[in-house]
């Protein structure tokens, strides 16, 4: 087994330096505990390094779809100056909302595959994050008649299903910028 690329050994501390102060700052009665990476899917997520948040405002962290604990994550990410291809190292968690989330996925990816099966007509989810696509596409592997791919740029990726023989669709070329105003007088206005 290679050696994981992040451990608690080396960056539990940097972790905690920036968790800390910002939960107690922003009165969060939570507490959390970091482990080596744990994963109840280890097919489809396999952190390194796994943060858990027990307490009285953990709802307040799983809200709107665990808004506030991805953004906690996002940020604690962005302060270990960590590059974006390895995001998936390290995952944030409260009340099992990954695993939850991750079976949702799953059940959806294949009622999703059924439906273009019968209709012949390609699916689209609505845009998510690159861990939620993933997992998408891996539930899909072994299912040889249907594709996916993910589409759309930046926040608005987002994965489509479809008929295994059906070609994608040509991607559309981006609009033409708006005209910029002038600056300055008008011709007509000089005269």
């Amino acid at each position: 087994m290679s050696e994981k690329k992040y451990s608690l050994a080396k960056i539990g501390s940097r972790i905690d330096a920036f968790l800390k102060p910002l939960l107690k700052r922003a009165r969060f009665q939570v507490k959390y505990e970091m482990s080596e990476g744990e994963t109840a899917h280890p097919d489809f997520e396999n952190p390194d390094i796994t943060v858990k948040f027990t307490g009285a405002d953990v709802d307040l962290l799983l809200a709107n779809r665990a808004e506030l604990l991805l953004a906690l994550e996002q940020l604690t990410m962005e302060s270990l100056r960590m590059p974006s291809d390895d995001h998936a190292r390290i995952s944030f968690d409260a009340n099992d909302y990954r695993a939850l989330r991750i079976e949702e996925l799953r059940m959806s990816a294949a009622a999703a595959a059924e439906k273009v099966k019968r209709t012949g007509v390609p699916f689209s989810f609505n845009p998510m994050n690159s861990r939620e696509r993933r997992v998408i596409h891996l539930a899909l592997r072994s299912e040889p008649a249907v594709r996916s791919e993910s589409s759309g740029t930046a926040g608005f990726r987002k994965v489509v299903i479809y008929p295994a023989g059906m070609p994608s669709p040509a991607t559309p070329p981006e609009p033409p910028a708006p005209p910029r105003p002038s600056r300055g007088r008008s011709r007509s206005a000089r005269r």
